[in-house]
């Protein structure tokens, strides 16, 4: 007989890996703290989207999203999108704990190669506020469909980053109709579609307690916290790109962290995605240890004709690390 525990869910290896990083770092930063309070070195208060030499850091060149619209959900989110450029439609949803900005770098490219970029920050993030839905993939999935209603996307590639990409595939999963409607190809940017097992519940239950508390807000901003985001990336790590990602997932607030780990402990889409027919690309780091290849090559055998792009020395954190290589997937998949 199997225990409860034994059936529940498990964590995804992405969720699970920065789980127990800011669950150790946590511990120690705890620990440095009651041992020298008054030692604390203070923590880097410059502000990573701020003067040129970041931006030029950060890869966002001229490029500038100007002011958000807001799109209004049944439930009383207010999700804030950004609308640049001309030419065939790019949707970028973004990755769990960050925001629009991850993706600026991308955006850049695609609008100086002639095409309209549509960007929003996740319910919860960002700009966007959380509603009264559940925070969870299908919430997300409907999210999406609203931002592609309202600005009236068709004939679209959608790109999704990590969460942005489980979105994706949750259209796929809970709203197929849509996806087909409104969207030409996908690609699929360091993501997963399903968890890796090995992990018990109480496992689960600690992660989202850790990401959950303002302590891990903390110790992201303490001198400890560029560790934690610097594993998300792969060789050479632009220390901009680092603390961009550090300063997002820091002000992400903890319940909304916290209420999506929860939902992606649980996920699998497989069989939703298995329905796909569209042309899709799957594009993943070989050093990303949040959403490793496996979880990618998965995602490829599911997908009937799907196409996986392996991007050497690479991590997670893809559309920073290497814009241009991912411009160029999604530039591919616009011409079809």
């Amino acid at each position: 007989m199997t225990s409860p525990e034994s059936n529940a869910p498990r964590p995804s290896h992405h969720a699970r890996n920065l789980t127990l990083l800011v669950a150790g770092a946590a511990a120690l930063a705890a620990l440095a703290y009651k041992k020298a309070r008054t030692a604390t070195p203070p923590r880097d208060t410059s502000d990573p989207l701020g003067d040129a030499t970041a931006r030029a850091a950060l890869g966002w060149g001229d490029v500038e999203v100007g002011a958000s619209t807001t799109i209004s959900t049944p439930d009383g989110a207010h999700l804030a999108v950004w609308e640049v450029g001309s030419g065939p439609t790019v949707v970028l949803p973004h990755c769990w704990g960050c925001s629009h900005a991850i993706w600026i770098p991308v955006a850049r490219s695609l609008v100086e190669s002639g095409h309209r970029v549509v960007l929003y920050d996740q319910r919860g993030h960002g700009e966007s506020t959380r509603g009264t839905a559940p925070l969870d993939l299908v919430t997300l999935a409907h999210d999406l469909t609203h931002v592609l209603e309202a600005k009236e996307v068709r004939d679209a590639v959608i790109a999704g980053h990590s969460m942005g990409g489980m979105t994706i595939m949750a259209l796929a999963t809970y709203r197929p109709e849509v996806l087909h409607e409104r969207a030409r190809a996908i690609v699929l940017v360091a993501t997963a579609a399903a968890e890796s097992g090995g992990k018990s519940a109480r496992a689960d239950r600690l992660g989202v307690l850790v990401m959950g508390s303002s302590l891990t807000s903390r110790v992201l901003r303490s001198p400890q916290g560029y560790a934690i985001v610097r594993s998300a990336f792969g060789d050479d790590a632009v220390r901009a790109q680092v603390e961009l990602t550090r300063t997002l997932f820091a002000d992400c607030d903890p319940s909304v962290r916290a209420g999506f780990l929860a939902s992606m402990n649980a996920m699998n889409l497989l069989e939703g995605i298995a329905t796909i027919d569209l042309p899709t690309t799957v594009v993943v780091g070989s050093k990303d240890a949040l959403t490793p290849p496996a979880r990618s090559d998965a995602m490829a055998e599911a997908i009937r004709g799907a196409h996986l792009v392996t991007l050497a020395g690479r991590g997670h954190m893809l559309p920073l690390e290497d814009p241009d290589a991912v411009s160029d997937e999604i530039l591919r998949a616009v011409k079809g």
